[in-house]
C-alpha cells in the first residue's frame, strides 16, 4: 500500500516534467517515431531574442508586482491587526476575496472598470478631458498583479502578528520608544520570516502568472514568459514543440530554485521566536487621530481595487454594454444570462467545472491523506523525500503542467484515450494542489499523539487498519478544510487547462478566455457571476455550517 502511494505520487508530479525534458532534448515530435538527441532546442530558444524580451519582461514585473504586494499586504496587517482602526474584521474578510476569486476574473474586472474603455476610466475622461492611468504598459501590470497577490502578504503576516508577544514591544515602550519606533524596531524585524516568506510566493506567483499578461499585455505586444508559452503552443498553427519543450524547463528551473532558496533567506527560524510558555495578549495601537485617516485609505484600496471591480463584472452581466454615456436602466437585459442557458457549450463549461472540482478535490484529499499518514505515521523508508517531491509542485506554472500532461496524452499509451477529456484535467489540476491539501492536512495530522496508532497496533491491528479506523477519522476536520480548498482551487483553475481541453471538455476558465478573444464581453461576465457566486456560496457554507476556516 504504502509502495503504491508512493509510487502513484512520484508518476502524478514528475510525469509531466519528464515528458518535457525528453521533448526538449528531441529532435522531432513526441508523437513522431524517428528521432534523435539534440541540444539545438535549447540553442535556438536561447538565439530566440523574442525570450530574451519576454524574460526580461517576466523579471520586471515580478518585481513590481512582488513590491506592490509586499508594502500593501504588511502595511495592512499592521493597520488592522495592530491598530484600533474600525471595521478591521470587514476589511480583513473583503481582503481575502482575491483569494477565493480566479486571478482571470479579477483581470476582467479591472479592465471593464479601469481599462482603455472601462467605465471608470471613460466617466474621468469625460469629466477632465484626459486618460487617468493607461493599464497597457508593465508597470501597470506589475501593479495589478500586486493586488492579485496582496492577500498572500496580508496572511501570513497577520498571523505572524496574532501570534507575537506583545510584551517584546512592551519592554521598547517602557525604554522610551514611540508605538511607531517600537512598531519599526522590534515589531517589523519580527515579521521578517512571513514577509520572507511571502516574498518569495509573490514573486514566483508573479513569474507564473498568466491572465494579467494576456488581457493587458497582448493588445500592447509586451510578451513575459507565460504569454511567450501560450502563443508558442496555442497561437501558432503548427506548434514548435522542440522550443516550446525547453522554454518549459527553464521556467521550471527557475521556479525551482526560486522555491528552494527559501530556506536561505529565512536563516534560522529560533532567532523569530516569540510564543513561549508565558501567557501574551496582543494589544492594539490607539492611532488617536490618524484612526480616521488610515480608515480612509484602508476603505478606499478595498473599494477601488476588490469591491468595485467585483461590483461592476456583476453589474455588467445584467447590461447590454457598460457605459457612464447611458443611463444603466435603459441597458439591462438577461439575455448574457439566457446565452448561458440556451448555449451547450456553456452550461457543459459549468458543469463540468463543478465535476472537476468535485472529484479532483476527493481524489487530492484522499491521496494527501495517506501520504501524510505514510510521511507522520508509519516508517516508510523515504518518508521524508516523499513529502519533498508532494511540496515540489508549488514550484511548477500552471501552464508547464498544461503542456507536460498534454504531451503525456498525446504519446503515453493507455493515456491517449484521456487525451482531450475530464480526467485529464483532473489530475492536471490535482498534480498543481497536492501542496495546498498536503499543508492542510498534515499539521492536523502531526498534533496526534502517536499513542493512539500504537494502541490500535498492540490490538493486532496492521498499519492500514489504524491509520483509516483510528488515525483519520479524527483528522476529519483538516480533511473536511482540505477538501473544500482544493475544490474552490479547482473551480477557478485556468492555466493548466488551456493546453488540454477539448470539444466537450470545456471549463468556465477556458470558455471565459475565448469568449474574450472574440470580443463577447457579456458571457463572459455572466459566466464569471456564475463562478463568484459558487465559491462565494462554498465559502460560506465551509465557514458558517461546518466551521472551516479557510486560508488560515
Amino acid at each position: 500500500m504504502q509502495w503504491s502511494i508512493a509510487a502513484f505520487t512520484v508518476c502524478l508530479v514528475f510525469a509531466p516534467i519528464a515528458v518535457a525534458l525528453l521533448q526538449s532534448v528531441r529532435s522531432t515530435a513526441l508523437y513522431e517515431p524517428h528521432w534523435s538527441l539534440t541540444y539545438q532546442n535549447y540553442v535556438r530558444l536561447l538565439t530566440n531574442e523574442r525570450l530574451w524580451e519576454a524574460l526580461g519582461n517576466s523579471l520586471a514585473l515580478a518585481v513590481i508586482g512582488t513590491a506592490t504586494a509586499t508594502i500593501i499586504g504588511a502595511a495592512l496587517a499592521l493597520i488592522l491587526v495592530r491598530t484600533n482602526i474600525a471595521l478591521r474584521r470587514l476589511f480583513s474578510e473583503l481582503l481575502q476575496a482575491p483569494l477565493y476569486i480566479s486571478s482571470l476574473v479579477m483581470a476582467f474586472g479591472w479592465y471593464m472598470l479601469y481599462g482603455p474603455s472601462g467605465y471608470v476610466t471613460l466617466a474621468i475622461t469625460n469629466l477632465t478631458g484626459t486618460t487617468p492611468w493607461n493599464l497597457y504598459s508593465l508597470p501597470a501590470m506589475g501593479v495589478l498583479a500586486g493586488f492579485t497577490l496582496v492577500p498572500v502578504v496580508f496572511l501570513y503576516c497577520s498571523s505572524t502578528l496574532h501570534m507575537m508577544d506583545a510584551s517584546l514591544e512592551d519592554a521598547a515602550r517602557s525604554a522610551g520608544a514611540s508605538p511607531l519606533r517600537a512598531m519599526r524596531s522590534v515589531t517589523l524585524p519580527l515579521m521578517r520570516p512571513a514577509i520572507l516568506y511571502a516574498l518569495l510566493l509573490c514573486f514566483v506567483g508573479s513569474i507564473e502568472l498568466l491572465s494579467i499578461p494576456l488581457i493587458f499585455g497582448r493588445s500592447a505586444r509586451i510578451e513575459v514568459f507565460t504569454t511567450f508559452l501560450f502563443s508558442e503552443g496555442i497561437g501558432k498553427t503548427e506548434p514548435d514543440y522542440g522550443l516550446l519543450a525547453s522554454a518549459s524547463v527553464l521556467l521550471l528551473v527557475l521556479m525551482t530554485l526560486l522555491v528552494s532558496f527559501h530556506s536561505r533567506l529565512v536563516g534560522n527560524a529560533r532567532r523569530f521566536t516569540t510564543v513561549k510558555g508565558k501567557a501574551t495578549r496582543p494589544h492594539t495601537i490607539d492611532l488617536g487621530r490618524w484612526r480616521w485617516g488610515a480608515f480612509a485609505l484602508v476603505a478606499s484600496y478595498v473599494t477601488i481595487v476588490i469591491v468595485l471591480p467585483i461590483a461592476g463584472l456583476i453589474f455588467r452581466a445584467f447590461v447590454k454594454f457598460l457605459t457612464p454615456l447611458v443611463p444603466p436602466w435603459d441597458l439591462l437585459t438577461l439575455d448574457h444570462f439566457r446565452a448561458l442557458i440556451q448555449q451547450p457549450a456553456y452550461t457543459r463549461a459549468i458543469v463540468n467545472s463543478f465535476i472537476v472540482a468535485l472529484f479532483g478535490a476527493a481524489l487530492v484529499t484522499a491521496l494527501v491523506t495517506m501520504l501524510v499518514l505514510i510521511v507522520k505515521r508509519s516508517e516508510f523508508k523515504w518518508g521524508k523525500t516523499l513529502e519533498t517531491i508532494s511540496l515540489y509542485p508549488r514550484a511548477v506554472p500552471g501552464i508547464v503542467v498544461g503542456i507536460g500532461f498534454l504531451w503525456i496524452g498525446l504519446t503515453v499509451p493507455g493515456f491517449t484515450l484521456i487525451h482531450g477529456t475530464l480526467f485529464a484535467l483532473v489530475l492536471a489540476f490535482s498534480m498543481r494542489d497536492l501542496p495546498t491539501a498536503f499543508g492542510a492536512i498534515a499539521p492536523a495530522m502531526t498534533q496526534i499523539s502517536r499513542e493512539l496508532d500504537q494502541s490500535a497496533r498492540t490490538c493486532g491491528a496492521d498499519w492500514f487498519t489504524a491509520s483509516v479506523r483510528v488515525i483519520a477519522p479524527i483528522a476529519r476536520p483538516a480533511m473536511l478544510a482540505s477538501y473544500m480548498l482544493v475544490f474552490v482551487s479547482m473551480l477557478k483553475e485556468y492555466a493548466a487547462a488551456v493546453f488540454l481541453f477539448g470539444p466537450g471538455s470545456e471549463i468556465m476558465g477556458t470558455v471565459m478566455l475565448q469568449l474574450w478573444t472574440n470580443g463577447d464581453f457579456g458571457p463572459v461576465a455572466a459566466l464569471a457571476v456564475v463562478q463568484v457566486t459558487a465559491t462565494a456560496a462554498i465559502v460560506l457554507a465551509a465557514r458558517r455550517l461546518m466551521g472551516v476556516r479557510m486560508y488560515e
